[in-house]
């Protein structure tokens, strides 16, 4: 059959489930699993991209668990049938309810469990929608697309006693948890420096086209809370990563998984100073964030710095990362730094020591095939919602609220041209209203997040 036949299709299958504007608002409470022997029905909102990666673990969880996919959810039908049809493949079945707008999914009290793999500027309204529905959330990284609406988004998942897991799977890796725990117990000593690297292979995004919206693209849904701008090729698809309106540059997308092991790793809750300094240095296209970017970030109290940088074409290898050991892009990976020696991180599934000053090679541990750590963080995230306890997350939401604050923080910085000040425990800016207006964004009727929960 034709894809344009296929997504005919899905069109009149989905009409009923499709049509119509929800209400915004809270919905009523869907039941919790009544034990935790229950069926657990799962929907997947998001489908491109990672959202591929989230229909593998949870299908794998299907074949493991009580668990049933119940749902997929895409603004584009092309995509839709496109996973729709993986799915059956994979499965031997036909995914029971599809919907464009993922409000019809909050709407439907049979399903218990979300998984967000939308661009980021939809995660934390959607987990907040989610949990106001009663609906447990597994949201990608970043959390949040700014400061308030992450912090919005913990205060949700609290006031409805959800269970939300945030997508930084190192903190179910097996190798990184050995490794944070050698860390903490003195391995090389007292930590003076923690150093993220993100130089990975990023080519010239182009130029903005403006056109008429894709056949099957619902565009008004993808735009979702971000200004009302004219359709172009740049808006769709992978590339709203490098626009403000919808991404968060480099820091926001590979950046917080290893800002997330830095918190963790040295007990660090958020900065008291940043500053960031960088640009646009290589490509002439329409990509707003920095595509080279250095990040410092300094605690008051503690004697250590956290620094984090950025390049997006030829560069070096560092620490053996990209050399040594395979990794995500040129060089993309961690090192901490102390006063008896250094450990290296250079991928989702390994860490090595190197003591003294010839460098000895002490404890490491290592999975070679440089996985992204999936299911062992979705396992997780089912064994929480079983037994209804936040506690029992590797990744609770909390933790994804300051690690991904932690990016918007120094992207603040880079935007204001200055080293700004914090209040850990207030989340404000000091004494920069122009830094301070960056904390929020102004949100589309009617996709707001909302002031009280």
């Amino acid at each position: 059959m034709e894809p344009s036949s296929n997504r005919r299709r899905f069109v009149r299958e989905a009409a009923t489930v499709a049509a119509g504007a929800a209400v915004l608002g809270a919905p009523a409470l869907a039941a919790s699993p009544k034990s935790p022997n229950d069926r657990v029905r799962a929907a997947i909102i998001g489908l491109r991209g990672r959202g591929r990666s989230h229909i593998k673990a949870v299908h794998s969880l299907e074949q493991r668990e009580n668990v049933e996919i119940a749902a997929f959810c895409d603004v584009d039908e092309n995509v839709l049938v496109e996973r729709m049809s993986d799915y059956e493949k994979m499965s031997g079945r036909r995914v029971p309810k599809t919907a464009v707008d993922m409000r019809r999914i909050f709407d439907d009290r049979s399903i218990d469990v979300v998984f967000f793999a939308t661009p980021n500027y939809w995660h934390s309204l959607g987990s907040i929608w989610a949990c106001q529905a009663g609906k447990d959330v597994y949201v990608e990284k970043p959390l949040s697309h700014n400061a308030f609406e992450g912090r919005q988004a913990v205060a949700a998942a609290r006031k409805y006693d959800r269970i939300v897991q945030h997508g930084t799977q190192n903190r179910s890796s097996p190798e990184i948890i050995e490794g944070v725990e050698k860390l903490k117990e003195g391995v090389i000593g007292e930590v003076y420096m923690a150093r993220g690297l993100a130089f990975k292979w990023r080519p010239s995004i182009g130029r903005h086209q403006v056109g008429p919206v894709p056949e099957g693209v619902h565009y008004d849904l993808w735009k979702g809370p971000a200004p009302d701008r004219p359709f172009s090729n740049l808006r769709l698809h992978n590339k709203w990563h490098w626009q403000w309106d919808y991404g968060n540059g480099e820091l926001g997308n590979q950046g917080v998984h290893q800002l997330d092991i830095m918190r963790w790793a040295l007990d660090l809750d958020l900065p008291t100073r940043v500053q960031s300094m960088g640009g646009k240095l290589i490509h002439q296209d329409d990509q707003e964030t920095p595509n080279v970017q250095t990040a410092l970030y300094e605690y008051e109290g503690r004697n250590l710095t956290l620094n984090f940088d950025i390049r997006p074409w030829i560069s070096n290898t560092e620490a053996g990362i990209g050399e040594e050991w395979p990794t995500h892009g040129v060089c993309t990976g961690l090192i901490f730094y102390g006063s008896e020696g250094y450990m290296v991180l250079p991928h989702y599934g390994a860490y090595y020591t190197y003591l003294g000053k010839s460098k000895k090679k002490g404890p490491f541990a290592e999975d070679p095939s440089d996985k992204i750590k999936d299911q062992p963080h979705f396992d997780n995230f089912l064994a929480a919602v079983r037994s209804r306890k936040a506690t029992d997350l590797n990744a609770d939401v909390e933790e994804g609220h300051k690690s991904s604050l932690m990016a918007h923080l120094a992207n603040i910085s880079y935007r204001v041209r200055r080293q700004i000040d914090f209040d850990p425990s207030s989340e404000e800016i000091l004494r920069d209203e122009e830094a301070t207006a960056l904390l929020s964004r102004t949100y589309r009727a009617p996709f707001v997040v909302p002031e009280k929960v």
